[in-house]
């Protein structure tokens, strides 16, 4: 070793020893108790940052139900979120025991504003304490819960108050799910939906997942309480891919139009369109659910993705002229049908579109055919081997001419209220006993307040329409909410009660997307005995 090495040596032994030294002198003590105290007293304030957390609740004022999906925002932007009874759990290090003002926002609710602008309420913030505040609701339906993904009631369990459904934080290990389908199935109420997510990484299952949940009278929730759903999983607890391998190669599979119909045994299926996508589409087919190992198995791939002529949306049974039929909205609205059989499900030939053009054309504006009888007036019917005439395709007509003032039209669908005209961008359709109608629940296209978020009410005497008026029932600021579905399973007294869900997402908009509740479905529910629609009492039966 150099001498200087020795030297670098020798001063830190120095060094050692002095601060030996110290410690042991009487000052040294006095600097190690003042360590000691303060370990304790930031042991104290740890302490005290843990405390029992205050309870907020958010309720419809009308209802005094909670309201889930309420933004809570703090003066310093701190945000929290309402779970699905309404409730945030509020236990902030430096923000207990004090009062804080919340910011409180929520789609389709309101509440007033103070002088300066502010909607909101300050509170007093203490351990263990609790409040109730109620916001306006502006939205004619009222959201319930939300359904799918975690923390459904995080905020709930935290605070010891328990919750309706079995699976209250995390069920399947799903974090998000798009766009659901029902269908009633071996007495049960069977659910799929599409794309995935899951905690343990940004890629998911995009090959459709599913649950089942039993029907009312078997034991099953209260619409009103939630829904118990029962997933199909694999060993990893994470739920299974229901639609294996395809002949077309493609990595993503969605199914739609759920249907049910016996085969050639007598057999009752359980069938699906199917669309698969690499990512862009690549063929459409029919799937049927094999009750053994819980998957769909291809049935048949329909020849050209150009075709009009497959099953998608939603999907309802209805009968006419004692023959029953598969109805779709596939094109938007209700205007694709097929026979409720078997054989005519797997082949395309069998599907008809609901239109005005001369059998066997195809739209060509201007120089559109449409079929009329020897009065000139305008045939609509059920009719093969011709493609649907489309809402937009129907106003371009009308615009142009072709389709006159004095012609039936079906799909210009205006608002109640001020007349304006409402595009649909999907829609899923009911017979509704209480009100002897069929009911519409749409999603428009091109809304006021968010591009893919507003939901409308209409009804019409017969499935394809005429859809005439429509009601505005849910809202939307900049969020998407779409491919809503109606629960018939669920409705209340008669179809005067019905309940309908759709995705929440912030896909299609620039807004930040919700913890938690972004990309999974919720629950809505609609009075339709609320005077606020403005419907006509009906007079007779006009439907089945």
């Amino acid at each position: 070793m150099t001498m200087k090495q020795w030297k670098s040596a020798g001063i830190w032994t120095c060094l050692v020893l002095l601060l030996l030294l110290m410690m042991t002198a009487p000052g040294g003590a006095f600097a190690a108790q003042a360590d000691e105290s303060g370990a304790r007293q930031n042991l104290s304030s740890t302490k005290k940052g843990v405390q029992e957390p205050f309870k907020i609740k958010i309720v419809d004022a009308e209802t005094g139900r909670g309201i889930p999906l309420v933004e809570l925002k703090t003066t310093n932007n701190i945000l929290y979120y309402t779970d699905s009874a309404g409730v945030v759990a509020f236990s902030e290090p430096g923000l207990m025991d004090q009062s804080v003002f919340f910011h409180l926002s929520s789609h389709g609710y309101d509440i007033p504003a103070d002088m300066f602008g502010n909607r909101g309420q300050a509170v007093q913030i203490t351990s263990g304490g609790t409040i109730t505040i109620e916001m306006n609701r502006v939205n004619i339906a009222e959201r319930l819960y939300r359904i799918t993904g975690q923390g459904i009631y995080r905020d709930s369990m935290l605070l010891g108050l328990g919750a309706p459904i079995q699976e209250p934080l995390i069920n399947g290990l799903v974090m998000g799910q798009d766009s659901v389908q029902t269908i009633t199935y071996n007495d049960k109420l069977y659910w799929f939906w599409g794309d995935t997510d899951r905690p343990a990484y940004p890629l998911g299952n995009f090959r459709v997942t599913g649950a089942t949940s039993q029907l009312l009278q078997n034991g099953g929730l209260d619409p009103d309480a939630g829904v118990n759903l029962d997933y199909f999983t694999s060993p990893d607890g994470f739920v299974k891919s229901l639609v294996p391998q395809l002949p077309d190669g493609a990595g993503i599979a969605w199914v739609f139009g759920l249907m049910t119909a016996k085969d050639s045994t007598g057999h009752e299926r359980l069938l699906a369109g199917y669309s698969t996508h690499n990512p862009g589409l690549n063929a459409f087919g029919i799937l049927a659910f094999n009750d053994n190992i819980k998957e769909f198995e291809q049935v048949v791939q329909f020849p050209s993705i150009d075709d009009w002529r497959h099953p998608g949306g939603q999907a309802t049974y209805y009968e006419e002229n004692g023959l029953g039929y598969w109805l779709f909205t596939e094109h938007r609205m209700p205007n694709l049908r097929v026979p409720a059989s078997y054989d005519a499900i797997i082949d395309y030939t069998q599907y008809e579109s609901f239109t005005a053009l001369t059998p066997g054309t195809t739209y060509n504006g201007a120089q559109t055919s449409l079929e009329r009888d020897a009065n000139g007036q305008l045939v609509w019917g059920w009719k093969k081997n011709t493609p649907p005439l489309k809402q937009d395709q129907e106003k371009e007509l009308i615009h142009l001419g072709v389709i006159q003032a004095s012609d039936l039209q079906y799909y210009q669908l205006k608002d109640a209220d001020t007349g304006e005209e409402v595009q649909i961008s999907s829609s899923s359709v009911e017979w509704n006993a209480y009100r002897q109608r069929y009911v519409m629940i749409g999603q428009q296209l091109q809304g006021k307040t968010s591009v893919l978020g507003e939901i409308w009410y209409a009804e019409a005497p017969a499935p394809q329409g005429p859809w005439t008026n429509a009601k505005k029932i849910v809202t939307h600021d900049n969020y998407t909410f779409y491919n809503v579905a109606q629960h018939k399973n669920f409705n209340k007294y008669g179809g005067r009660v019905i309940y309908f869900e759709g995705t929440y997402t912030n896909t299609f908009t620039n807004h930040v997307a919700t913890p938690r509740y972004n990309y999974n479905q919720i629950m809505y529910k609609l009075d339709l005995g609320n005077p606020e629609l403005g419907l006509t009492p009906v007079q007779g039966k006009t439907g089945q």
